[in-house]
């Protein structure tokens, strides 16, 4: 059985809500391994302090007490780095778990994954973007509260949301890069988190991996034994068909050749629904260079294609 790594635990809490402290810990305790260090900062004379106080005992939470020295200036942010220093350094944890909707900590975190640390940031769906990516992974809050706390709660939309097309490209070029031409589906997961930290299929309303890729066309899983293979799709355009025309078409302008954007129009134009991705390609060009009895040069004006010579 593998070890469960231990966790540093550490809650900013001038940025989360307590009523999202049950589903931290949940999450971190199915996902990601056991809790070590459970700590909040926070000014603890302050009055907005009230729900935390309520739930400090029942999740066994440290209170760190900051005093707000300076006005206008996050002190909490501060005792929280630097309390992270102290238990990386004491070597008895595996990974942090950030709770946060605050950019400040990027820093933070891209020094924790540089010493080797697994770094599991959660926060509202308003943190930046550079947060996100500074972590392993990152977890929205408002994705993993209870349902009845999410009907409350309508999660906003955001900027630094990560749409499914992106998510499509992204597993479509994981796919095109590999020689076989299928992945498996657990590496599937793997890549994408390490491309988009907070990539969770629960935020497209799937709680499978497995599930969320059905919902995409062009692609196609297919199980053998035990292992679930990811691969694209035939397109619903002929290969064939595509190429027949392209060299029908440089055909009629003999040694002239054709720009590689022109004739991209002119397939896109021919064919609406071409996308090179469903032939396993990121880009035109190279799409273009697999056609057989076809030339790409790159000259001073640009890529042009022309008809192979006999």
């Amino acid at each position: 059985m593998t070890e469960r790594k231990s966790f540093a635990l550490l809650i900013d809490s001038d940025n989360v809500s307590a009523r999202y402290i049950q589903a931290i810990m949940n999450e971190l305790a199915s996902r990601h391994g056991q809790v070590t260090y459970r700590r909040i900062y926070g000014d603890w004379t302050s009055s907005q302090m009230g729900k935390w106080k309520d739930v400090l005992a029942e999740y066994s939470l440290t209170p760190m007490q900051q005093f707000p020295n300076t006005k206008g200036k996050n002190a909490t942010d501060s005792f929280l780095i630097i309390d992270a220093m102290d238990i990386l350094y004491e070597g008895k944890v595996q990974g942090f778990c950030i709770v946060s909707s605050d950019g400040d900590f990027t820093r933070l975190a891209s020094r924790l994954r540089d010493a080797g640390m697994v770094v599991v940031g959660m926060g509202e769906q308003k943190t930046p973007r550079s947060f996100r990516n500074a972590c392993t992974v990152f977890t929205s809050l408002e994705l993993i509260a209870d349902e009845g706390e999410r009907e409350k709660q309508p999660s906003p939309q955001s900027d630094a949301s990560l749409t499914k097309k992106e998510v499509g490209s992204a597993i479509v070029d994981i796919i095109s890069e590999s020689s076989s031409a299928k992945v498996k589906l657990s590496d599937i997961g793997s890549r994408m988190v390490s491309i988009y930290p907070d990539f969770d299929v629960r935020s497209f309303g799937y709680n499978q991996l497995s599930k969320f890729l059905e919902s995409f066309e062009n692609i196609s899983l297919k199980r053998q034994s035990d292992i679930i293979w990811v691969s694209l799709r035939e397109s619903r355009e002929s290969r064939h068909e595509i190429e027949a025309f392209i060299r029908e078409e440089l055909a009629k302008r003999g040694d002239d050749g054709i720009a590689l954007s022109v004739i991209g129009d002119m397939i896109r134009t021919r064919f609406p629904s071409f996308s090179v991705k469903d032939y396993g390609y990121s880009k035109l060009s190279k799409f273009m260079r697999s056609v057989h009895y076809v030339v790409v040069l790159d000259e001073d004006n640009g890529t042009f294609v022309y008809p192979e010579c006999e």
